[in-house]
């Protein structure tokens, strides 16, 4: 029974992340045959999840937006509360959760009844949210509808402001979500220049599935992060940072590796790279880390820390 409960979660978690399974593909990644898929599938349905299944050649399974979010999970208000929560978190600068925070939302906008997801929209419309630093800010609606669309290899058209401010519209096969320097970027196949490009959420409107899909291409780089940061140079009024700290690179990438770049540096230290227009930011996130660094460069980020020591030094004596 347990392993057949572990399956039944495995199959959930398989249908969340992709739009539609074949019943061959989904029966080979679960180890089982299509008939013990079958009844997997009907256990699905009768606690709630609704899978639609489509006989033929193009045919497969899908989980469905619900009639009513499946039982056993999250009541209506937990719903709308997490929804926002996610929407929240996917522009936070707080290193790792919002890549993570983005996956999620993906999956629970995708059985989220509309009636909920209004209510969801209503009260981020009416909320007013303080940020740290004055970064650019991502509209959480079009980050979930790239983001579904870079899951879902389906085409995408939106409006794009480049840094002169000139606007242009867009047709792209999207590719992946980059968090580089507290900024978001798509990395997409532009069909109307024929080539790829990196393009800032923040400079993005109005982006719109067009329901044609595609067959992903080869990126010309070794990764979604390689391409964005070899064609995002380090502009003026911005700073290349780079600290040496104490402690695992493992430790260190897992409180703020989104941000930044961790290499090792022996056993039980790392050498970290990030970039940034707030220098505050930046004192923030290694400091975050919980173990001594020294920062090699620039020299205006020691200034600062050495600012920031008086002023706490001053708070931890004042009785």
């Amino acid at each position: 029974m347990a392993d057949t409960g572990n399956r039944t979660l495995r199959l959930l978690s398989l249908l969340q992340t992709r739009r539609q399974w074949s019943g061959a593909d989904l029966a080979d990644r679960l180890g089982v045959s299509l008939r013990t898929l079958r009844r997997d599938v009907d256990r699905l349905r009768e606690i709630g999840y609704p899978v639609e299944a489509r006989p033929g050649v193009d045919g497969g399974y899908r989980l469905a937006p619900g009639a009513v979010l499946p039982p056993l999970v999250l009541d209506d208000e937990e719903a709308v509360a997490l929804t926002v929560g996610l929407q929240a978190a996917a522009q936070t600068a707080v290193a790792g959760t919002g890549e993570a925070s983005v996956r999620a939302l993906t999956k629970v906008v995708q059985v989220l009844p509309a009636r909920l997801r209004r209510r969801a929209e209503a009260l981020v419309s009416v909320t007013t949210r303080g940020t740290w630093g004055s970064g650019p800010v991502v509209d959480p609606q079009a980050l979930t509808t790239v983001a579904e669309a870079c899951r879902d290899t389906e085409r995408l058209a939106f409006g794009y402001t480049d840094a002169s401010g000139a606007r242009t519209e867009r047709l792209v096969e999207p590719s992946a979500l980059v968090a580089l320097g507290r900024r978001w970027y798509l990395v997409a196949h532009d069909t109307g220049r024929g080539d790829w490009r990196s393009f800032r959420l923040d400079r993005l409107t109005g982006p719109r599935p067009t329901g044609a899909r595609f067959a992903p291409r080869r990126l010309p780089a070794e990764s979604p992060e390689a391409f964005v940061r070899a064609g995002t140079d380090v502009r003026a009024g911005s700073y290349a940072v780079e600290a040496h700290v104490a402690a695992p690179a493992a430790v260190v990438r897992s409180r703020i590796g989104t941000w930044a770049a961790v290499e090792d540096d022996g056993d039980a230290a790392c050498r970290v790279r990030m970039e940034t227009d707030q220098l505050g930011w930046a004192a923030f996130a290694l400091g975050t880390v919980g173990a001594g660094f020294t920062v090699e460069s620039p020299a205006e980020l020691r200034t600062l820390l050495a600012e920031w020591a008086r002023r706490f030094d001053q708070a931890a004596a004042a009785r």
